[in-house]
């Protein structure tokens, strides 16, 4: 593979271990457990913080997914670089874990179906929402292939309609693919305001009402950074038949750090 196509972690060693075995271990202790056998989703919400603070969460998560061989990937644009709906269709992420292939046959079809994904690795190469969760993955299949998009617009339209030709595409293909996307909740506020701001975001998730989520994010002042890759989640979610998304578990960083007065939400949600 081609230097140029091969795209390097840019965070390990910070919001998770960077020695293969250690990474291994963690992820293990978050898997252990699961509190129901693993299913068949249609897609999942998960966080994106360092292991230490949300690992446990979206690790619940990943334990009670049958995960399938074909990923797609969606998450913030935290940083204002590259495009504003930013994909990639060629090469292979690099992870402590090994590599993962990007699915080029999946991304060409969903460019095509939505014309405004713009093929850029500047707005990838130092984001870290998509990049956590490829360990998780690697961890429990070890044969995949994934679609990354990072979304840095604030349009509803935009979010919509990348969703409408989500389920476009993916209602096309012989076998399931799972949508996953990249979420923390509410920022830096205290435990009580942040757990507050949560459950109204959570109301409309778990409703798998994608315009109710934005209008209510919007209207609270919900700091919640993913919210265009949940809200396109959803929107294809709908429109393949998802029926129930229950909430798998919630945490705040004040659970880990014992500072309740600035804290960050989690949230893993399964979407069937």
């Amino acid at each position: 593979m081609a230097d140029l196509l091969l795209r390097l972690p840019a965070v390990a060693g910070r919001f998770y271990p960077d020695d293969p075995a250690e990474l291994a271990r963690q992820i293990a202790a978050f898997a252990s457990c699961p509190e129901e056998p693993p299913r068949q989703a249609i897609a999942c919400v998960v966080p994106h913080a360092g292991y230490r603070y949300s690992g446990h969460v979206a690790g619940a998560v990943y334990a009670q997914l049958k995960l399938p061989r074909r990923i797609l990937l969606l998450g913030p644009r935290h940083f204002p670089r590259g495009k504003a709906q930013a994909i990639l269709s060629e090469g292979a992420w690099q992870t402590p874990l090994g590599c993962a292939d990007i699915d080029s046959e999946l991304a060409r079809e969903l460019k095509d179906a939505y014309p405004e994904l713009c093929e850029d690795g500047v707005a990838h190469q130092a984001e870290h929402a998509l990049e956590v969760q490829l360990p998780f993955i690697q961890y429990h299949l070890a044969d995949f292939r994934f679609v990354p998009i990072a979304l840095g617009t604030r349009d509803y339209a935009q979010f919509e309609s990348l969703g409408q030709a989500m389920a476009e595409v993916l209602r096309r293909q012989s076998g399931p693919v799972l949508m996953i996307a990249s979420s923390d909740m509410n920022h830096y506020e205290s435990d009580e305001v942040t757990r507050r701001k949560d459950r109204l975001a959570l109301e409309r998730v778990l409703a798998l009402d994608a315009r109710g989520l934005f209008d209510i994010v919007r209207r609270e002042g919900i700091t919640m950074c993913g919210l265009g890759p949940v809200v396109s989640v959803l929107t294809a979610a709908r429109l393949l038949g998802a029926t129930r998304a229950p909430l798998v578990r919630y945490a705040t960083s004040g659970d880990v750090t014992g500072d309740r007065q600035e804290v960050v939400g989690y949230a893993g949600v399964i979407v069937e």
